[in-house]
């Protein structure tokens, strides 16, 4: 793995995004690997662009007094339920409100984390942003139906990320710009839905497998969609 630069995690208080900043933290240079979250000090909220925007400032200033390169951003943010909102079974489980906050967490939040941070990745020299989707929002894969929400949300990130990869393209042309998918992870999103008898992967397992997959792209990947195992989902 290449230790030079910079490496940013977001959503470092989930549970894959704590094993990412863990695995990071054991293979690079001591101070630069930073893990921001809305618990964290700046916190960062997906729900609150100013925070975003003071987030970003804030790496930028970080970068310069250090002199180095922001060369990783890793999106680990994600939202399939909460107390209230679950997954719809059918078209008459949809609700405005639960829409709204699924596509404000899955699609919005990473397209401003994108607006903002983007710009800050080096103009030459390889360095990526990838973002954690879900299987679940490729439309050609969408055989069972159900969860309208969560698959509508990720079908946008997933458009977002090939097309803020067209535009970083023109200016970081070494850039990538990612969609991933994590598989089926012990963490309090995925685990409740998991099938019977499906054997859940470990948050470090996750983390292992994903930085393997980060550290093996290269800037014809960039605006893909790949799962854990670097195998390309259709969108």
């Amino acid at each position: 793995m290449d230790n030079q630069g910079l490496s940013l995690v977001i959503g470092a208080s989930g549970g894959i995004g704590a094993a990412l900043l863990e695995r990071l933290q054991t293979v690079s240079a001591p101070d630069t690997v930073i893990g921001l979250s809305r618990s964290s000090t700046p916190g960062l909220d997906l729900l609150d662009e100013d925070s975003i925007a003071a987030a970003a400032a804030g790496t930028e200033a970080l970068t310069r007094s250090r002199g180095l390169d922001l060369r990783r951003v890793i999106d680990a943010t994600g939202l399939l339920h909460d107390g209230r909102l679950q997954p719809e079974r059918g078209l008459k489980q949809l609700e405005a409100d639960h829409l709204a906050k699924l596509f404000a967490v899955n699609a919005i939040g990473p397209a401003l984390l994108m607006k903002h941070f983007l710009p800050l990745l080096p103009r030459r020299g390889r360095s990526i942003f990838a973002t954690l989707s879900a299987r679940v929002g490729s439309i050609s894969d969408n055989r069972l139906g159900g969860w309208y929400g969560y698959r509508a949300s990720k079908a946008a990130l997933n458009q977002l990320v090939r097309t803020a990869a067209i535009e970083l393209a023109r200016r970081h042309p070494d850039a990538i710009c990612i969609a991933l998918h994590p598989g089926t992870v012990d963490t309090r999103l995925s685990a409740p839905f998991a099938k019977s008898g499906l054997k859940l992967r470990t948050t470090q397992t996750a983390a292992l497998e994903l930085m393997a997959v980060i550290d093996g792209l290269d800037p014809s990947d960039s605006g893909g969609f790949r799962d854990h195992n670097g195998i390309e989902i259709p969108y």
